[in-house]
């Protein structure tokens, strides 16, 4: 629907599942999508969907569909080389655990088209996994090879939330919700299983909190 190309799931390209080659989407959208159901490990929404050509998402709940857009042309322009890491290492780390296995270092290295020659990743996998765990982590890999981390989203902008259900409302009429959106500098999630608008939204920038116009968090159902 969404890209006008049939697929079965919703991740870049392919993953591997228990020997299946499982196929997602095979390149960016110009409307984006972004679930609720990727908070409770339902399913993973890859970066095409994230980071659509048009800020514009459309939001999956567990019963309905609503629309997410902002006039911020900057939440969509080209990804720079710290956030295709981040996208790249998360490819390898499908449960969303912001660790990888020690042995997929070199598979990232090359996949970013880092240095990946065997001796170079033995002496990487020494000084990322010191103590021999046998996982990288997200922020100690992000640390050593980008730790000047540049980002191409801003800090604040406009989100606009409209639900097609007018019962969805709180006037009982369809309407716009207009939001004042800030990216924290910390990672660290406020979970709130309370205000599902937040937490879908968290699956896309993890660290942002939202201020609705009307005091009312919007309904995703």
């Amino acid at each position: 629907m969404i890209t006008g190309r049939a697929t079965t799931y919703v991740w870049d390209h392919y993953q591997n599942v228990s020997g299946l080659e499982l196929k997602g989407i095979e390149k960016q959208s110009q409307v984006g999508f972004i679930t609720i159901m990727e908070y409770h490990r339902f399913c993973t929404v890859g970066s095409f969907y994230k980071n659509p050509i048009h800020p514009v998402w459309v939001i999956g709940s567990d019963t309905h569909l609503t629309v997410l857009f902002s006039d911020e042309i900057r939440l969509v322009s080209p990804e720079t080389k710290s956030e295709q890491a981040r996208r790249v290492f998360k490819s390898f780390d499908p449960d969303g655990n912001n660790f990888i296995s020690t042995d997929k270092l070199q598979e990232v290295l090359e996949a970013l088209e880092l240095v990946s020659e065997a001796e170079y990743v033995d002496i990487m996998k020494k000084k990322l996994d010191s103590e021999s765990l046998g996982i990288i982590l997200l922020n100690g890999f992000m640390d050593e090879f980008f730790p000047k981390e540049e980002t191409s989203t801003p800090d604040m902008f406009t989100l606009v939330h409209y639900n097609g259900l007018a019962q969805s409302n709180i006037s009982k009429q369809v309407q716009y919700h207009i939001g004042s959106a800030i990216l924290l500098e910390s990672d660290i999630k406020s979970i709130c299983e309370s205000n599902p608008m937040l937490t879908v939204l968290q699956t896309k920038w993890a660290s942002i909190e939202v201020n609705w116009c009307d005091g009312v968090n919007p309904s995703l159902n």
